[in-house]
């Protein structure tokens, strides 16, 4: 069964120290490209899946915010250090969770990606969308219906 198919999943860090449950369908599933990312995540991308902040709880344990500790604030595991989820600068009401951390990832293609300018040459996500840094604030509302309306199949 798909995780993100599910009305809740659950999932955690590496070490299980912190866990999490998120309820519902994400707005969006995403892979960055950015170097932030590649550097966060050591690989050549971070896969997320974006929620509505009461669509993410935490279960146990205490997130600790890492990375550049600035207004988009990273959270991590602090025992493992594993990246688990973000809060974008000034977007309170959405979490970038880590699509990796839940227990059963989706196996689904990534709907967006951004920061293709900076992706590695050899790295296709099949992504339905590609954008060279974000995407414009405006398209934002139409990918979100747009994924709502053909997730999980996208």
């Amino acid at each position: 069964m798909n995780a993100l198919a599910a009305s809740t999943a659950q999932g955690g860090c590496r070490c299980g120290q912190v866990r999490l449950r998120v309820s519902g369908a994400p707005l969006f599933t995403a892979a960055c490209h950015c170097r932030g990312c590649q550097r966060m995540s050591a690989s050549a991308f971070s896969l997320s899946s974006c929620y509505m902040s009461d669509q993410v709880e935490i279960l146990s344990g205490e997130p600790a915010i890492g990375g550049l500790h600035g207004p988009t604030r990273h959270y991590f595991c602090p025992h493992c250090f594993s990246w688990m989820f973000t809060r974008p600068e000034g977007m309170d009401e959405i979490v970038n969770l880590r699509t990796t951390m839940l227990d059963e990832p989706p196996q689904d293609k990534p709907f967006l990606e951004t920061y293709t300018s900076t992706a590695l040459s050899w790295v296709k996500t099949g992504a339905t969308h590609s954008f060279e840094t974000f995407p414009p604030v405006e398209h934002y509302r139409q990918l979100i219906v747009e994924f709502a309306r053909t997730w999980p199949t996208n």
